[in-house]
């Protein structure tokens, strides 16, 4: 009797998941390995993958408040805090009161930043390039509208 059971309760977690749970688990795999390779890349550089976006989008959007570079980063606050810290510590960004409230802080690069930012792009191609390896731009294409669909399916308004 106790081995039909045994028998029932494996062929039961066999069959639990499906081809969609496979489909979003290896997704996360993915993407989890991503951000170790990526922070393994940019330690060299006494960064992490989170502050090396942040140099990013300050990069591209000079002058963004916390709460905007929160926003960009989809992280909350005071992790950004913590970034923006470090990345001052560094001598890479400083905060400047925005003219208009002085409660308010803008973040800004400064010139080591700018001259670090080729390095920093340099090893994100270079993840990139081995993440992407061996798969056909139209593939990579069609992956990216997929992906962009999914990101709007979970939108949040």
């Amino acid at each position: 009797m106790s081995i039909q059971i045994e028998q029932d309760a494996d062929a039961a977690a066999a069959s639990f998941l499906n081809d969609t749970d496979r489909v979003v688990f290896l997704m996360e795999e993915v993407t989890s390995r991503l951000r170790k390779t990526f922070d393994a890349s940019v330690e060299q550089f006494g960064l992490t993958r989170t502050q090396w976006r942040a140099l990013a989008y300050l990069y591209r959007t000079p002058g963004l408040t916390q709460t905007e570079l929160a926003r960009k980063l989809e992280l909350e606050r005071a992790g950004v805090g913590q970034a923006i810290d470090k990345l001052e510590d560094l001598g890479l960004v400083e905060r400047r009161s925005a003219k208009d409230d002085r409660r308010v802080w803008k973040i800004h690069l400064l010139p080591p930043a700018i001259d670090l930012l080729p390095q920093l792009r340099k090893e994100a191609d270079a993840v990139y390039d081995q993440l992407l390896k061996g798969i056909p731009a139209r593939d990579i294409r069609t992956l990216q509208e997929v992906i962009n669909a999914m990101q709007a399916n979970l939108a949040v308004e």
